[in-house]
């Protein structure tokens, strides 16, 4: 399954969120690590890129409950707990909504629409490292790179999870970040329609 999609094109082209560093963090600390390999950085907390999955061949309907406040994500099949994942939600400047949802659409090799990196063509070299469509243009000899955002869930219109850096607090444009593992995992197991509950 490549992707899977339940929206209107011009829809899916409002992705809004992207992995971008958070407030307080110095240029470069962690946006670029959603365009690198998934291993996380080396001052990066441990306890933050764990999560676990008993839910193979447990049956039940599925559902998502997403917590803020503790930064993490439950999955359920039936009444049964069965995963929990460690999650970046968004910073204080573009929140994650609460509120009832549903999964509308699946791509295991989303990018944003928004947000990414501007890079020199000729050296490679990083000259935004948090470029954003609205408000920054490329010069010549600059590309605008899409921030990728592999196993998406959509769930509330531009707002989706995703693999994506996990600094241990909120920091992201909106969407709802996770470990590679947990992401494929809950990707695997999600429907179209599969609530997702944000509080």
């Amino acid at each position: 399954m490549k992707a899977l999609l339940a929206l209107p094109l011009a829809t899916i082209f409002l992705s809004s969120c992207g992995s971008v560093a958070p407030d307080t963090a110095p240029p470069g600390s962690g946006y670029l690590t959603a365009f690198r390999a998934a291993a996380p950085p080396k001052d990066e907390d441990p306890l933050h890129t764990r999560g676990y999955w008993d839910g193979d061949g447990v049956k039940g309907a599925s559902s998502i409950t997403i917590m803020r406040d503790e930064q993490k994500a439950y999955f359920y099949k039936g009444n049964h707990l069965v995963g929990m994942s460690p999650i970046a939600t968004g910073k204080t400047t573009h929140t994650t909504p609460a509120g009832n949802f549903k999964i509308t659409q699946k791509n295991i090799d989303h990018k944003s629409s928004l947000y990414g990196v501007i890079r020199d063509t000729a050296t490679g070299e990083v000259i935004n490292d948090d470029a954003d469509t609205r408000k920054h243009r490329t010069g010549p000899g600059q590309v605008f790179e899409n921030a990728p955002m592999p196993y998406f869930m959509r769930f509330n219109n531009g707002i989706g999870m995703h693999v994506g850096h996990l600094p241990g607090y909120a920091a992201s444009h909106g969407c709802v970040r996770m470990p590679e593992p947990m992401a494929t995992k809950f990707f695997k197991n999600v429907i179209l329609g599969t609530p997702v509950i944000v509080q």
